[in-house]
């Protein structure tokens, strides 16, 4: 079937996992516990620390909430609240222009081209959809957010359930079988095939370490969307 639509991921995919480990989740942890301390009060912050205490099961005093979140980066949880927290104070480092959003070279260009031939685009990511849009927005090759019809983050589905796609593709009114999902995590396509959607590996460096039922392709620019 023809392709409407291509959901694409971000860590590994249209940006390096070195710019999100080496830069945003070191800021974000560097900066977490004076972000909270100052905005506690305020009715965003404060309904994230309360899902903090519902995931853990018990009220917690702010010094202990501030731990159990900088515990949860430090085991690399991918949890709402976490998420949402760090969308905020990533927030802040693009405002002060403490870094830019990175993008590949190829991804730009195919992204563009995808979006004038009339594909929607959309992001999923284990990021929040605040993180994402930020990212897309302050890059060296302008604001980028324009391209994507739509955002999704772990409020959809975990990414290695099927069922997350099954509900990103009814989101778009589309059948699976007409959207391409794009990741360089496997577990994530092999979830996005069990929905019915077809599917690239990106393996943007070395080489493939297992056979994959999936395409693969080591840059943008050995897609094929037809």
């Amino acid at each position: 079937m023809p392709i409407k639509a291509i959901v694409t991921d971000i860590e590994g995919t249209t940006s390096s996992l070195s710019f999100v480990k080496e830069v945003l989740f070191p800021y974000a942890r560097e900066h977490l516990a004076g972000y909270v301390r100052t905005h506690a009060d305020t009715p965003e912050v404060r309904k994230e620390l309360a899902l903090v205490h519902q995931i853990v099961g018990s009220t917690m005093t702010l010094d202990n909430t501030i731990a159990q979140l900088i515990r949860w980066i430090d085991e690399d949880k991918k949890i709402t609240p976490l998420k949402t927290l760090q969308g905020y104070i990533w927030e802040e480092g693009y405002r002060n222009h403490r870094f830019l959003g990175h993008i590949y070279d190829d991804a730009v260009i195919a992204l563009r081209n995808w979006h004038a031939a009339g594909k929607k685009l959309y992001v999923y990511s284990s990021g929040s959809v605040q993180a994402q849009k930020l990212l897309y927005r302050h890059t060296a090759y302008g604001d980028l957010t324009p391209l994507f019809t739509d955002y999704f983050d772990t409020r959809i589905g975990a990414k290695v359930d099927a069922m997350s796609y099954r509900h990103i593709a009814e989101t778009a009114h589309l059948p699976p079988a007409q959207i391409l999902f794009l990741s360089d995590i496997v577990a994530e396509l092999d979830a996005a095939v069990l929905a019915g959607m077809q599917t690239y590996w990106l393996v943007r460096e070395g080489a493939p370490t297992l056979s994959s039922a999936h395409r693969i392709a080591r840059n943008f620019g050995e897609i094929e969307v037809k």
